[in-house]
Formats: structure tokens, C-alpha cells, sequence
């Protein structure tokens, strides 16, 4: 009988992320039923927001992974059983399969790819990277040729499109990222105006040299010492858009925020999102990204590592800064 691995969370993180909150296990790989679908999975995506997932908070925006219970995520597979209609075997598809080599499904939230787009591409660009920069930054962030935009986290998944798509629109892009290589990256590679290493520069001194006339949308990745010095030098009716705060999902105790005088006297929009709210929303999005991936405007690069059970190691990276591109695992 065949079996496949999949990997269960079993405790919650208490400020490091390892190994040690989960549990490989094996399983029967199953016969899809009527109107099921059998997906082997190609590639995994790590993101940011697992870490949330993970947390004993009951009070999000999508309901925590429950001990026991296989660590969620999105990927890529490719259909190899089905008694849906609706898929074929070699279908490539996309969909939340979690942390398994194999995934039984009825079809509810997958979607076909074109077989042709190289999975690393899909997920780095036209899956939640590319759909959450795109609602963000246009959803929220009304971006404006000749204004100023700051993305923190900027090297990473998200960032670098919102920081990409701002750019070909004609706006001023300044890049917050946590190395020199990374700094170089966006400004050389996606052609970003300027950077910021928030690990070595003087925040407060760099943006004002970077933007002397101020910030017009903040793209918040990160949160920590890089928002206190952005929200300082936002300009009048300046809009910040709330994407992530990984300074804070492992922290006991997270940073109080800015003080709201300054949102009364610039009259700020501040809008915090998350795409769940936004999936049915999917190929209006990808049509948007589209055009602007056709016309070499967005790069990315994957960071790829090997074999399901190196997810348990490779998801702390995004609080080192290791990571450098979109992490993913391939299986």
C-alpha cells in the first residue's frame, strides 16, 4: 500500500521557529471518491503570514492551524487521479494543500494553471505574492505618478512587485531591506531609486536623503523602527497600506504604535489588508499583473529549498532575513 509524508503542527511557537513545533508523519495515499480529485504536490510555498497561523490566536483574520492538524499553506501539484469533471489527470493546479506530499480534494478553491508557466514563477508572481501587492497597493495604496513610495521588507516576495509595479507607474520607490546585498538587488536588478538597510543605516537620515520631499504611500511589510521613521515623514493625505508585521509576530511583547496626531494633522489613510478577504477577486487580479509581466517590468527571483521536510527549518528564515527571493520548498 503507497503512503505519502505530511507534516502536522503539534505546539505552538513561543518565539522560535523550528523543527520542533512539528511532527512528520505518514499516511495512505487515498482513491479520490466521486467528485474528488488527487493532487500531487510539485512545489510549497513558505510565507510570512504561517507564523500567524501557527499562534494561539483565535482572533484573526482566518481561523489558527489546530494542533494535530497538517501546517497550511498554498501550492502547486499536478492532478495524477480524478472523478471530477472538472480536472483531468495532468491538470496543473494550484490550491491550499498544506505541508503533504499528496492532497485529496473536491476541487473547492483550486485553480488550473497553464502547464507552460514554470512553477516557480506561479507561485512567486501570479500566486499570493503577486495578488497581495497588486490589491494592496492599488486596492488601498492609490498610487500616483511623481509621488513617493516606501515598501518595507522590500527584497521579498511581496515587496519587490509592489515596489516593482510602483515604479513602472511612474512613482519615486525607496526599498527597506535588511542587507547590502539585498539593497543592491532592488536598486541594480529591479530598478528601484534608492535603499535603505535598516540594520545599518541611520533610518531617519537615509530617508530623509532618499526622499527629501517627503513619503507619499507606505507599503508596511514589517512594522519595528522602519514604520516609526516612514510615519514621521509622510506628506499630507499620504495613504499606508498594512500588509504584514513580521518585527512583530513572534514578539511577547509587540511595539506600541505611532502616535494618531500626526494622522489628524496629515490627514492619513491607513489600511490594513489581508487576502483572504480578496481571493474571489483572483484572475481580476492576475489580469491586472498580467501586462506588467509581459512587458518585463516584474522580476523575481525563488529561493528553493529541497525536500518537504526542510519547510520545518526554512520558515524561521524570514526572521533571520536569510531568505533571499521567494521561499519555497520543492518536493
Amino acid at each position: 500500500m503507497s503512503t505519502y509524508k505530511a507534516i502536522n503542527l503539534v505546539k505552538r511557537p513561543d518565539g522560535n521557529i523550528g523543527p520542533e513545533l512539528f511532527e512528520v508523519v505518514e499516511k495512505t495515499v487515498p482513491e479520490p471518491a466521486d467528485g474528488e480529485v488527487l493532487i500531487k504536490q510539485a512545489y510549497m510555498s513558505l510565507d510570512p503570514a504561517m507564523m500567524g497561523w501557527m499562534s494561539s490566536d483565535t482572533d484573526s483574520y482566518i481561523p489558527r492551524v489546530e494542533l494535530g492538524d497538517v501546517m497550511r499553506s498554498s501550492g502547486i501539484g499536478e492532478v495524477v487521479a480524478s472523478n471530477n469533471p472538472d480536472f483531468a489527470v495532468g491538470d496543473q493546479v494550484m490550491g491550499m494543500f498544506g505541508w503533504q506530499e499528496m492532497f485529496l480534494t473536491d476541487g473547492t478553491g483550486m485553480n488550473k494553471i497553464d502547464k507552460d508557466l514554470p512553477a516557480e514563477m506561479a507561485l512567486s508572481v501570479f500566486a499570493l505574492p503577486g495578488l497581495t501587492a497588486t490589491q494592496g497597493l492599488y486596492g488601498y495604496g492609490d498610487p500616483k505618478a511623481g509621488e513617493t513610495l516606501v515598501v518595507s521588507g522590500a527584497a521579498g516576495s511581496v515587496g519587490s512587485i509592489v515596489g516593482q509595479l510602483a515604479k513602472a507607474d511612474g512613482l519615486r520607490v525607496i526599498g527597506v531591506v535588511g542587507s547590502d546585498e539585498k539593497a543592491d538587488w532592488i536598486v541594480n536588478e529591479l530598478g528601484f531609486d534608492g535603499a535603505v538597510n535598516y540594520k545599518s543605516d541611520d533610518l531617519g537620515a537615509k530617508l530623509d536623503e532618499l526622499a527629501p520631499e517627503g513619503i507619499d504611500v507606505y507599503f508596511e511589510n514589517t512594522g519595528g523602527p522602519t514604520q516609526d521613521a516612514v510615519f514621521e515623514r509622510m506628506n499630507a493625505h499620504g495613504r499606508i497600506v498594512v500588509c504584514g508585521m513580521i518585527a512583530d509576530y513572534t514578539a511577547e511583547t509587540p511595539r506600541p504604535g505611532p502616535n494618531w496626531m500626526r494622522i489628524v494633522k496629515k490627514r492619513l489613510s491607513i489600511q490594513g489588508f489581508t487576502m483572504p478577504d480578496h481571493r474571489h477577486k483572483t484572475r481580476e487580479l492576475q489580469a491586472k499583473l498580467t501586462p506588467y509581466v509581459q512587458k518585463g517590468q516584474i522580476k523575481y527571483r525563488a529561493h528553493v529549498l529541497e525536500g518537504l521536510e526542510s519547510a520545518m527549518d526554512g520558515l524561521g528564515m524570514f526572521l533571520t532575513g536569510e531568505n533571499k527571493g521567494k521561499l519555497m520548498v520543492k518536493l
